[in-house]
């Protein structure tokens, strides 16, 4: 099933992101979810990150969810609003 998280940072997370940024970036890489795109939701400027955005291809939406609560930016209280939903590739054509 494919899968989209958004993920907004409460306010003045940056220091809290930059410092948690390892062990994020070492969770996604060993987590066997095969992802269509990750990166970060930047400001308007497109030069800093105020979220995260994921698709990727989960079991279910329980899988995103437990996804979602193990990665370390959820557990270190940074985001302020997550929505995962199911989604669906139109456009490329697969």
């Amino acid at each position: 099933m494919l899968v989209a998280i958004i993920c907004y940072d409460k306010p003045n997370q940056l220091d809290l992101r930059m410092k948690t940024r390892p062990t994020h970036l070492t969770y996604i890489e060993n987590c066997k979810v095969q992802f269509t795109y990750a990166g970060p939701i930047l400001t308007d400027d497109g030069e800093s990150p105020k979220g995260s955005l994921f698709v990727g291809e989960f079991d279910s939406l329980d899988a995103a969810r437990a996804f979602n609560a193990g990665d370390p930016y959820s557990l270190a209280g940074m985001f302020e609003k997550v929505t995962i939903h199911p989604t669906r590739k139109v456009f490329p054509a697969a």
